[in-house]
């Protein structure tokens, strides 16, 4: 097995071939944050992944990298370049040893299957599509006896999912709906519709978002874990 020594850097000439200034220096940043604005096809998934091999190269860890991206196409695209790299570098790093590369939500669904059940999410919760997702939404409107003509249950699941976006619950929701006549609606169709989550130990694809949220926020110990055991994060 390969040991990693901080600080007995090997040089890895290769990561540095075809790269412009700007990338360079993405590469090249050593502790602290770093904000890179770039338009679309300028390089940012090149520089990430030479970065993170380069990090890996000067003895950092690749289980301490985490690198996430917006679809599953471009996590996939990420990690194929980041595995090319490592398998490149001297010593070549090979598939037993991988930084954590995923989605928003697949490193959502990683962290809930951990540490969720501190918060009430069980382990092997089922994840509901947009599809899914809106047929639970017709049936508690159905079990209300709300009108589905006057609440549209397409349009109330948009707004339940505007208000996870939003960082908002459906208790609290409830309490800022007041008396106010939709709101009122929109809350209680929303606490039926997790009511048949729970049963169903589903979440939905926001929850893999907010839930997580919720969760780094309300337990001291996940968040120290999971600050601890990242100590490098590309986004």
């Amino acid at each position: 097995m390969m040991k990693f020594m901080p600080g007995k850097a090997i040089l890895n000439d290769f990561l540095f071939e075809n790269l412009n200034e700007a990338q360079k220096r993405v590469v090249l940043h050593k502790n602290g944050p770093l904000l890179v604005l770039a338009g679309a096809g300028s390089g940012k998934t090149k520089s990430i992944s030479h970065r993170i091999a380069h990090l890996i190269s000067r003895g950092i860890e690749p289980e301490k990298i985490l690198a996430i991206t917006f679809t599953n196409k471009a996590a996939e695209e990420m990690r194929e370049r980041i595995m090319s790299l490592l398998r490149n570098l001297q010593p070549p790093i090979h598939d037993s040893h991988n930084p954590f590369v995923s989605t928003f939500h697949a490193l959502g669904v990683y962290i809930l299957r951990k540490s969720g059940k501190k918060i009430g999410v069980p382990k092997n919760f089922s994840i509901l599509d947009k599809e899914d997702s809106l047929a639970v939404v017709k049936t508690a409107t159905e079990e209300l006896k709300i009108d589905p003509k006057q609440f549209q249950p397409g349009k109330m699941q948009s707004l339940i999912s505007r208000q996870k976006g939003e960082l908002m619950n459906s208790e609290n929701y409830k309490l800022e709906a007041g008396n106010e006549f939709f709101p009122t609606i929109l809350a209680k169709i929303w606490d039926k519709y997790e009511e048949h989550l729970n049963e169903q130990k589903a979440l939905d694809f926001d929850d893999l978002v907010s839930k997580t949220v919720f969760l780094l926020q309300k337990d001291k110990d996940a968040r120290d874990y999971y600050q601890s055991f990242w100590q490098y994060i590309l986004i």
